[in-house]
């Protein structure tokens, strides 16, 4: 399992674009630096993930969340497009870094309107690219992305402005089995996801507000965050290894495990 993280000298809450973020009470930068030195040490050391780093930047706080970098299937990477001013500046720096470890760049079309955030909105589903829009993501973007990557897509529209991203609301634990919650989408997305195949775990609220739909998967092993007592017990029951983690600095700023985590494989 090939993974890219960003330390997070630069982290903070310097501004405000999703409901989590609060200038007013912003990250401790020792505590997130311990918690996120825990979860590199997860991947790295107890899971055995091969864990790149790309060079933090000042300026760019949100460059740690490196799912949001773009999407990743073979060699290729399609960057993302981001919808805020204050996340565009990270384009340039995955993409170079992309680039010099081989991975051949697909941007999206300039006659392709709107925004797509990376691997925030996009998870592969065993060969079917599930994708979130309506937040911060685009269905006309994240559709071109399908064609780009030569995958099929199922557009997932996301209608509480808590749970921006996909990521943070839904996990394909396996190709036959999906943990998601269901009140982050809208009915359409519901029936599209209860259409699937295989078994689906249906996260509590109070699990979703503590981010436990945001976990890396690593075969039979999950990383989350600490706290989410419903999911992990579902996951345990399942045989899966589930690492508990405290990422409470980086929900401050909308993250968890999985927005710390950008896959290099697919």
């Amino acid at each position: 399992m090939r993974l890219l993280m960003c330390p997070p000298e630069h982290f903070d809450v310097t501004y405000e674009i999703n409901p989590w973020m609060r200038i007013a009470n912003g990250p401790d930068p020792q505590r997130a630096r311990a918690q996120w030195t825990a979860l590199h040490a997860i991947l790295a050391e107890q899971i055995g993930a091969d864990v790149a780093l790309i060079e933090p930047q000042p300026g760019l706080p949100d460059m740690v969340f490196t799912a949001n970098a773009g999407l990743t299937k073979g060699d290729l990477f399609v960057p993302s497009r981001f919808r805020p001013a204050e996340r565009q500046g990270e384009v340039a720096f995955f993409t170079a870094w992309m680039s010099d470890n081989g991975f051949q760049i697909r941007p999206l079309p300039e006659t392709i309107e709107g925004a797509f955030e990376g691997e925030g909105d996009a998870l592969f589903y065993g060969d079917l690219l599930l994708t979130g829009f309506g937040q911060r993501s685009d269905e006309a973007a994240c559709r071109e992305v399908g064609t780009l990557l030569g995958v099929d897509v199922l557009p997932l529209c996301l209608t509480d402005s808590r749970w921006y991203h996909l990521d943070t609301c839904l996990i394909p634990v396996t190709p036959s089995l999906l943990a998601y919650y269901p009140a982050a989408f809208d009915a359409a997305a519901n029936a599209a996801l209860e259409k699937l195949p295989g078994e689906r775990i249906l996260l509590t609220e109070s699990d979703s507000l503590r981010f436990g739909g945001n976990a890396v998967v690593a075969g039979n092993r999950i990383v989350i965050n600490s706290g989410c007592a419903a999911l992990a017990a579902a996951l345990r029951k399942r045989g899966f290894e589930v690492f508990e983690t405290d990422l409470s600095e980086f929900i401050k700023a909308g993250g968890s495990a999985k927005c710390l985590v950008l896959a290099l494989e697919h």
